[in-house]
């Protein structure tokens, strides 16, 4: 029994959850996956069978229909389920972090509204905070909503929705100037609905075409061109206006567990392919395994996956204890990215020329890990944050 990125404590029903979607992905997922990507081709049928399973589900509270697990149970499920395929979990993964805002800070009308539907997969949820000309400074955001009468027009442009064709309901955050004396504070998120598609899915919302990616494909990715876009005043998540980056950050917080989750499940399967490709080719009379160098490169391959998935562990337990997890978060982010692009740098040099063959899996791969690198906040941004909360928590009194 392969003893990496165990998790100790988990119930019965945690272990009979995962249980499942391992047997998920090992035989709907890991088959057709780097066919799927390399055609760049929705996964339509894995995506009916995450619905079936209740997955888009996973966190939104029994009463609204779905499974009220942890986000330790929610980024177990992710680690799984990028091991097979890095870009289904991303399509998870916009949808839990909208459920997760509009359950901790939706209106009981808006998550009466939105949370049943989200909890079956009918409704199905992209995030859109970023912009052509903005990075990570998030104050600069241009999209802008007006008030009128009732209603809010939202004119701007928008990029890097993941499930921004797929999606039909998307948490946009967009400046509507309250007159607070901080640019954080103008910021509002609405809850904006749409036609799944491409073009106009609404009166004013442009969804143009997937955006050509290096790798995470099969996931649409795109940008949305808002024309004075009429939203009612009732979609502003929460009911009051101004709260918005609050909002995208406690999103953003939860989705860094989840990038964490994917690093791990990706450099886990790296490791996998790895150390079993090394047991299968020979060279100099023995199979490169027996080898001093090979082995060395398995060693630090699986202290990296051990280490990342204890951090990404903890910043979610953390994070359901009710206590503040940003910067574990943040190291479970930066650490798991950063080793993940390491094992799977490590796990292609392993396969040697054959690496570089689409006919092996450990290509997709090579090109998927970078992308963990920048989402939900680039190495740089990470770093920011544990630096300024370490001043905090080890401030001289």
């Amino acid at each position: 029994m392969a003893r990496l990125a165990k998790t100790e404590g988990l119930t019965e029903i945690q272990q009979e959850i995962l249980g499942t979607v391992r047997t998920f992905v090992e035989r709907e997922i890991i088959p057709v996956a780097t066919e799927l990507e390399h055609a760049d081709e929705y996964p339509t049928e894995i995506v009916k069978g995450m619905a079936e399973l209740g997955l888009f589900g996973l966190m939104i509270p029994e009463e609204f229909g779905g499974l009220g697990e942890s986000l330790l149970t929610y980024a177990l499920v992710v680690e799984e389920i990028a091991r097979g395929w890095m870009s289904v979990s991303g399509i998870l993964n916009t949808h839990f972090i909208v459920a997760y805002m509009i359950k901790q800070h939706g209106t009981p009308e808006q998550q009466a509204a939105f949370l049943p539907e989200m909890a079956e997969g009918r409704v199905r949820a992209a995030f859109s905070m970023s912009e052509p000309g903005l990075g990570s400074d998030v104050a600069a955001i241009t999209t802008k909503g007006v008030r009128d009468g009732s209603d809010y027009l939202i004119t701007g442009q928008k990029m890097w929705l993941t499930n921004g064709g797929t999606s039909n309901l998307v948490a946009l955050l967009a400046r509507t100037d309250e007159g607070a004396d901080t640019p954080y504070k103008n910021l509002t998120t609405f809850l904006v609905e749409k036609e799944p598609g491409f073009g106009e899915v609404r009166p004013g919302l442009t969804v143009p075409g997937k955006i050509q990616k290096m790798g995470y494909k099969g996931v649409d990715t795109t940008e949305l061109v808002l024309d004075d876009v009429r939203v009612p005043a009732d979609r502003v998540l929460g009911g009051t206006p101004g709260r918005g980056f609050a909002h995208m950050m406690d999103g953003v917080e939860v989705g860094r567990v989840n990038v964490a989750a994917r690093a791990c499940g990706i450099a886990l399967r790296a490791f996998e392919l790895g150390i079993a490709y090394a047991q299968q080719r020979s060279a100099f009379g023995k199979p490169i395994a027996q080898h001093q160098a090979i082995q060395f490169k398995l060693a630090d391959m699986a202290v990296k996956v051990e280490a990342a998935h204890q951090m990404m562990v903890r910043a979610a337990r953390t994070k359901d204890a009710g206590q503040r997890n940003d910067l574990e978060a943040g190291m479970a982010k930066y650490l798991a990215a950063e080793y993940c692009k390491e094992v799977v740098e490590d796990s292609f040099r392993i396969h040697g020329g054959y690496g570089y063959s689409k006919e092996y899996e450990i290509e997709r791969l090579y090109r998927e890990a970078p992308m963990l690198l920048i989402g939900e906040g680039t190495a740089e941004i990470q770093r920011m944050i544990i630096g300024r909360r370490l001043l905090e928590e080890y401030k001289l009194r």
